[in-house]
């Protein structure tokens, strides 16, 4: 069975102030080609549909001409819904748009009911498991700690025990929106830190032929059987080393498998670009960039006059101006900002706390610490789901 891996589409984002909607349209007019072209059976979607709670009507009507399109090949598609989507409203008429072929998989109480699609070889289990907000499925799952390792490994054990129960030969695809240990993240993921821990260890995905992973923005291979396959746009200037693309799976009859990356179309290159404001102008070798997004970090001492106006007359398409004088790292000049720079929110409290009483916490008030931003982080997930 041939499987297109994608996720993390973020409808209805823009880049910086750039707009992203003709650009996500030709995302999809590129999806809807290479499923046709390419002879896929199966396409799966690893969450992060939309990019907030309440899209805008926009991105509403490019996911539905999405659907109708992949819908109208005949080519079955499973979708979750990531930490950005509103599982609810994604969820809405699930069971009327299955019977078109769209499968989507927003209740985390429902991740051991898997769709099973055939083959000439078989049956192929595709389990789905949204985004699991630990705080609010713990008690779903049975849990005595939220976290994500604890509700992701209980929600595996139900993939497991109805795999268990299939006809000897069923393979199995997993798919899961989750940091997992070994995945490079950029700037324009959301933070999913719980109890001080972001990632969850591969090996709980053990057991199944393939994991099709959405949320870093990345396309990685965590190992051969759980990968990545980042966003297809960039949404982060951070991401400006990154290749976008999709995975090509194709699942044998014995659970082997290979994969192939398929490139996505990127409206314009991204390009960091680093100096004074008089050497970013005058380089002649940042000629390649002139038509990139771009972000510019100038090292002047002194901020320059009119330094967004003048970039923009030799890179017409600036986004971004950071300001960040060379200086030693004890100058009493250098940033806030850059001190911060790389540190979690954990850090910042710990090194305040520091500061102000002259000795940093010890263990027991680094865990109300982490308690404190747990439960600011569950309030969050909360409302999200509520609005």
């Amino acid at each position: 069975m041939r499987l297109l891996h994608t996720s993390d589409w973020h409808l209805g984002r823009a880049f910086h102030r750039a707009p992203m909607l003709d650009a996500q349209a030709g995302f999809v007019d590129h999806l809807v080609t290479t499923v046709r072209e390419r002879g896929v059976d199966a396409v799966v979607v690893s969450g992060d549909v939309y990019d907030r709670a309440v899209p805008p009507l926009s991105a509403v009507e490019l996911f539905d001409d999405a659907l109708h399109r992949l819908a109208a090949l005949g080519v079955p598609t499973v979708m979750i819904s990531g930490n950005h989507d509103s599982a609810r409203r994604l969820g809405v008429g699930a069971g009327l748009i299955g019977r078109a072929g769209i499968h989507l998989r927003t209740d985390p109480a429902a991740c051991g009911t898997p769709v099973v699609l055939q083959d000439s070889f078989g049956d192929v289990a595709f389990y789905g498991l949204p985004y699991l907000e630990p705080a609010l499925v713990k008690d779903e799952f049975g849990v005595d700690k939220a976290g994500h390792e604890a509700v992701l490994a209980a929600a595996m054990e139900r993939v497991r025990a109805d795999l268990a129960g299939r006809a000897p030969g069923t393979r199995s695809v997993v798919l899961a929106h989750a940091f997992v240990t070994g995945g490079q993240p950029s700037d324009s993921e959301r933070d999913i830190t719980v109890g001080g821990v972001a990632s969850v260890p591969a090996g709980v995905f053990d057991g199944v032929d393939y994991t099709a992973l959405g949320h870093l923005h990345g396309c990685q291979t965590i190992t051969d059987r759980v990968r990545y396959s980042g966003s297809p746009l960039p949404y982060s200037f951070s991401e400006a080393g990154h290749r976008k693309t999709m995975w090509l799976v194709d699942l044998g009859a014995d659970g082997s498998l290979t994969a192939e990356r398929v490139d996505c179309p990127v409206p314009r290159p991204l390009a960091r670009l680093r100096g004074t404001l008089e050497d970013l102008l005058a380089d002649p070798a940042l000629a390649e960039h002139e038509e990139a997004w771009v972000e510019a970090t100038l090292t002047d001492p002194v901020r320059p006059a009119d330094p967004m106006a003048r970039l923009a007359e030799r890179f017409p398409h600036t986004l971004s101006l950071v300001f960040d004088p060379d200086r030693a790292p004890d100058d009493p000049g250098v940033s806030y900002a850059r001190r911060l720079a790389g540190r979690s929110d954990q850090q910042i409290a710990e090194d305040f706390v520091a500061h102000v009483r002259g000795a940093g916490p010890d263990s027991h008030e680094q865990a109300i610490l982490r308690d404190a931003f747990d439960a600011v982080r569950a309030d969050d997930a909360v409302r999200e789901v509520a609005r």
